[in-house]
């Protein structure tokens, strides 16, 4: 088998990390409708212009670093809704960007994916034991010794079929051909395991893909009707799908996504990548090209949802307070492992426990060709947020990933009701607009 010749990429992602150790840039102010706060003349809270004006000139301080777009939605349970987008003047004549868009989630599909598998648990029609070999025989080597839990929290072992040159040209679209998810996983399998199953963590597409495959072979049924059914129907989410062909989002008001032009990519490109990395499409403004209309074959189970912010905010409510699954499962899904060293997050079963700055959320990210999603919740799903730019590499550079960085920050912040640890709440009070 060929060696794994991107070892030195974080497994993780596609690209280097991009948070970056930053102070936030703003002030942020703190519980809206707090007793005693001071009133504007509107009869609205000080508190939550002030919240929601600086996470506005935030959002303009990402698109003001050659960023095309970032779209925020903040629901803190029972408050008033936040709702900002911003965009770069160059990309309003391809669409008007809202925080009602329809936008690509990216890896966040693995959240649903794993809600599906834990559902089929709970009815006894999988058991987290299961060896993949059960349900996929002679599909993966060595299946007989990792489990459908192994899958879930990406200690299988199993290499990241994204990371293979073919692949990623279809990835980037510079190839259009169309992949199958056993397609996808024989291209992961052509690689050595990175390591004995069970015994580490890395991130792994594979893992999900061949999910999905389990997930059908259990019920009978396509990937995205059983979304459909159990998790998109009973939650009335009209706007989120899977998405099975590069056809599917041809008529639906899908945000546009954008990736830096060749000249621009390079200089972000993280070492191992093939030094030709590029994304097709078309050309436009600010070094870009549009990739909305991107070849999707290679996502599927592992990053092929497209949603809406309100919708997914939605589901990662209904998922966190027990509406979609039973106690047992939830458990299950929240028990985690450790992610690479030095990364304070862990990994449960298709969730992220996330470290931030104002205490800890949990939810997943997300990266496809245009689009790079965050979406969080407190422990109970009460609280939720969710940060999407239309665009992975464009926020690459040390300022852009700065003022990203900043925004989510913020906006984390802002739904646990909390300043960052630099701000005391009397600075975010008095001064929302420095």
């Amino acid at each position: 088998m060929p060696r794994n010749p991107l070892l030195p990429i974080r497994a993780r992602h596609l690209y280097p990390a991009l948070a970056l150790a930053v102070a936030l840039t703003g002030s942020l102010a703190v519980a809206a409708g707090a007793q005693g706060a001071p009133h504007s003349p509107s009869g609205l809270p000080r508190l939550v212009t002030g919240q929601e004006a600086t996470l506005a000139r935030l959002a303009q301080e990402v698109v003001d670093a050659n960023v095309p777009g970032v779209a925020v939605r903040i629901d803190k349970g029972g408050a008033r809704v936040i709702e900002i987008a911003r965009q770069a003047r160059w990309t309003k004549t391809d669409h008007r960007l809202t925080p009602g868009d329809e936008v690509r989630m990216g890896s966040n599909t693995k959240t649903m994916v794993a809600t599906v598998v834990l559902q089929l648990v709970a009815e006894h029609r999988l058991e987290l034991t299961d060896p993949v070999g059960k349900w996929l025989p002679g599909l993966i080597p060595n299946g007989s010794a990792i489990t459908l839990r192994m899958l879930l929290n990406h200690t299988s072992g199993l290499f990241n079929y994204t990371y293979d040159p073919v692949v990623l040209k279809a990835f980037t679209g510079q190839d259009r051909r169309q992949w199958t998810p056993k397609q996808l996983i024989a291209a992961a399998v052509a690689y050595d395991p990175l390591f004995a199953p069970g015994t580490a963590y890395s991130y792994s597409n594979t893992n999900y893909v061949a999910l999905g495959l389990v997930a059908e072979k259990a019920t009978g049924r396509h990937l995205n009707e059983l979304i459909q059914k159990r998790i998109a129907a009973p939650l009335h989410l009209k706007n989120t799908y899977l998405v099975t062909s590069s056809e599917a989002t041809q008529n639906r008001r899908l945000a546009h996504g954008y990736e830096p032009d060749a000249v621009h990519l390079a200089p972000v490109l993280p070492p191992g990548l093939p030094a030709d990395t590029a994304f097709a499409g078309p050309t436009r403004p600010a070094g870009y090209v549009d990739t909305t209309q991107i070849n999707m074959s290679t996502e599927w189970a592992a990053g092929g949802m497209v949603s809406t912010l309100q919708d997914w905010a939605r589901f990662d409510t209904a998922l966190m307070s027990g509406k979609l699954l039973p106690p047992t499962q939830l458990k299950e899904m929240k028990t985690t492992v450790a992610e690479e060293s030095g990364n304070p997050n862990r990994y449960g079963l298709g969730l992220e426990k996330k470290v931030t700055p104002c205490g800890t959320v949990w939810g997943h990210d997300g990266q496809v060709p245009g689009y790079s999603s965050r979406a969080y919740t407190d422990d109970t799903g009460r609280r939720t947020v969710s940060v999407v730019t239309t665009t992975i590499f464009g926020i690459a550079n040390p300022r852009a990933a700065a003022a990203n960085q900043a925004l989510l920050d913020a906006a984390i912040c802002t739904m646990l009701d909390k300043a960052p640890p630099s701000l005391s709440a009397a600075q975010a009070i008095i001064a929302p607009t420095a």
